[in-house]
């Protein structure tokens, strides 16, 4: 059966299509231009909604539940309201309401939906559309999604009401926000634009500035200071954060530096001025169960997101009374980060069914409601506790590492001087994860950058002790020096925050280039305690066991780090310590299988092919062995076995089996 049920139009003005669908403001439906009388039945509107927009078939048991609340007949009730969309829908030749088995859908393949063409142009970007199409794509909202739909007793349809009604109105704020922008600055359509954004996102702090722009350049002095004052009250009386505007408008003013920055620079100059000590924050608001219970699944797992986010200590989080406190009034993510003056929001549902639970959750960037990340976690509840657990620890892990990948993607496109500490220590992982000598050096001086910016910043010396790990254990400099000034650093940020597990990660690895394997097993096994979902710390306790601890350990903490961050920078330093640990257990098929893995990751360094070279030679697989070798001196004609053998620190027993491998690939 066909799920897709995206318009096939590119232009939503064009009336060509045989039936379109509005679904912005009261649902109409017109076919061939002839627009239909609707049942007066909410839920049969609903449900031709929900099976519009649904993006595969739905079984009937799922709209029984999302519809009827214990009617006699559910069944019989959805039997009747199906009957009627047939007869709404349906043309000579063509039926558009599907069965399979047990499931339902729509075939609008061919037809006109507004809301579809909303998420379409939403999923490639507005930035992408010319002037005419953003204003189509703005015409199209009439009111409120599905307007006077509500249905009393379903707290299932209510949830999914509202998450549509949120999604839609910030397709609609940006919008209004790249229409405004594409205006020229002296037309008065940009006025009406900015005013119409105003009223739709009332504390956005970017279009009151704009407001403002607009007006000083037509000279309207007094409808300036009108605004301003208008608006600091509202702000005010709302204990909303009234600074980026002040600022934005004593830059405005200023016609000197404002006659050659455009707009955006205006603001983002703003931003700068009253941001400089920002940290990276989250608000995770509770999750919502279908059920519509609280103090259930949602609320319990919700805490615990909360709980080791916190312990993560790499973002400012949102304490639990806040949060459960702001959610009763169902505000968009770009609210909520005004409100809480958060960077990012996580929200997310639990569903129960057939003794699965399910989980989806998205994480949002509050200032532009783009969707960072999003998935869907689906389990058996044989051992609810266990599967909680187990889907706390990647919800958690997946959104430290995803704010971490944007956050440094924001840094890398900033101007070097404009940089708080912050974004000064992402600009520092950027480089430090390319895993070269020149940008360890750089990594290096953004993460002293990030030191003067604020001397208390603990991760800031926990990433310049791992680049003069990084130049210890690569031989790019002394290492004997490398490893003080790596242990230097480390115990300073041990210093400034004892509970953050990077500071243990950074001293233990420090520990581990002074031959003090103990201390060093030590030190990371207190990151792990101290955060259960730091993928660096298991990674590194797999890294230390592999070469000369417990080898079993060290692939089951590798397998942990995989779990936590399948898509880590340091991916191949994980693969690498499982082949390791499986030399030492004798089984080298399985050694080669995971160095190979390890050196086809594009990062991976000299040392990494070298450890897949010495594998392949371990079960005769010797002419690939030898295509690494010449991988390796084509990068760097010097190495040996000897240098491989210096930068980690094998039992006798395995350095010597590794000298006999190097022979035969030619690394002796």
């Amino acid at each position: 059966m066909e799920t897709r049920v995206e318009s096939a139009l590119s232009d939503p003005g064009l009336p060509k299509a045989p039936l379109r669908i509005g679904m912005l403001g009261p649902l109409t439906i017109a076919s061939r231009g002839v627009t239909l009388a609707l049942p007066a039945s909410r839920k049969l509107r609903a449900l031709i909604a929900y099976l519009a927009l649904a993006p595969r078939p739905v079984g009937r048991s799922r709209l029984c539940e999302l519809l009827w609340d214990g009617p006699n007949d559910p069944r019989g009730e959805l039997r009747w309201c199906l009957s009627k969309i047939r007869k709404l829908l349906d043309e000579p030749g063509h039926a558009r309401v599907l069965a399979s088995g047990d499931s339902m859908a729509l075939d609008l393949s061919d037809c006109f939906v507004d809301v579809l063409e909303i998420d379409a142009a939403a999923r490639d970007g507005f930035d992408k559309l010319d002037e005419a199409r953003l204003t189509a794509l703005s015409e199209l909202f009439a009111g409120d999604f599905l307007a006077e739909v509500e249905i009393e007793r379903s707290p299932q349809f209510e949830n999914w009401l509202m998450a549509r009604r949120r999604r839609l109105r910030t397709h609609r704020v940006a919008l209004l926000e790249r229409l405004a922008s594409s205006a020229a600055p002296e037309s008065d359509e940009i006025l009406r634009r900015l005013e119409n954004w105003i009223e739709l996102d009332p504390f956005e702090p970017r279009a009151h500035a704009s407001l403002l722009q607009a007006l000083e350049r037509r000279g309207q002095h007094q409808a300036c200071d009108t605004h301003l004052a208008a608006t600091e009250r509202h702000f005010e009386a709302e204990n909303h954060d009234f600074a980026p505007i002040r600022q934005a408008w004593r830059l405005i003013k200023d016609k000197r530096s404002c006659a050659a920055r455009p707009l955006a620079a205006t603001i983002a100059a703003a931003e700068i001025a009253t941001a400089s000590d920002r940290r990276g924050s989250i608000a995770v608001m509770p999750f919502v169960e279908e059920t519509d219970r609280r103090g259930g699944l949602a609320d319990g797992l919700t805490h615990d997101i909360i709980t080791r986010l916190a312990k993560l200590r790499s973002l400012f989080v949102i304490a639990r009374g806040s949060v459960f406190a702001l959610a009763e009034q169902q505000t968009t993510p770009q609210e909520i980060g005004r409100k809480l003056n958060v960077d990012y929001v996580a929200t997310g549902g639990v569903r129960r069914h057939n003794g699965r639970i399910m989980v989806a959750v998205e994480l949002v960037e509050a200032r532009t409601s783009r969707i960072v990340w999003a998935e869907t976690f689906d389990h058996r509840l044989d051992e609810a506790f266990f599967v909680l657990d187990e889907i706390g620890n990647r919800i958690v892990s997946s959104i430290a590492s995803e704010i971490e990948t944007t956050e440094r993607n924001h840094a890398i496109l900033k101007p070097p001087n404009s940089l708080n500490a912050w974004e000064a220590y992402h600009r520092g992982l950027w480089h430090m994860y390319r895993f070269t000598r020149a940008d360890n050096g750089l990594a290096q001086n953004f993460f002293q950058m990030s030191l003067r910016l604020d001397s208390t910043f603990s991760r800031a010396l926990s990433g310049l002790s791992f680049t003069h790990w990084q130049n210890a254990f690569q031989q790019w400099a002394n290492r004997d020096s490398e490893s003080d000034l790596a242990f230097a650093a480390a115990g300073q940020s041990l210093m400034l925050d004892d509970r953050d597990p990077a500071a243990h990660w950074a001293m233990g690895r420090a520990l581990w280039l002074r031959a003090r394997q103990d201390e060093s097993l030590a030190e990371l096994e207190r990151a792990v305690e101290l955060s259960p979902n730091f993928a660096l710390g298991y990674y590194s306790l797999s890294f230390v066991h592999s070469q000369s601890g417990n080898p079993e350990i060290a692939i089951a903490s590798a397998d942990q780090s995989l779990r936590l961050s399948p898509f880590d920078p340091l991916l191949f330093g994980t693969l690498g310590a499982k082949a390791f640990a499986y030399v030492r257990l004798g089984q080298f098929e399985e050694a080669a299988e995971w160095a190979i893995k390890a050196a086809a990751r594009p990062n991976a360094h000299a040392h990494i092919l070298a450890i897949a070279a010495h594998c392949l030679a371990l079960i005769e697989r010797i002419e690939e062995g030898r295509a690494l070798t010449a991988s390796i001196h084509k990068a760097l004609p010097q190495y040996r076995s000897g240098d491989f053998l210096a930068t980690f620190r094998f039992a006798p027993d395995l350095a010597e089996l590794f000298r006999g491998a190097a022979r035969r690939v030619g690394l002796d």
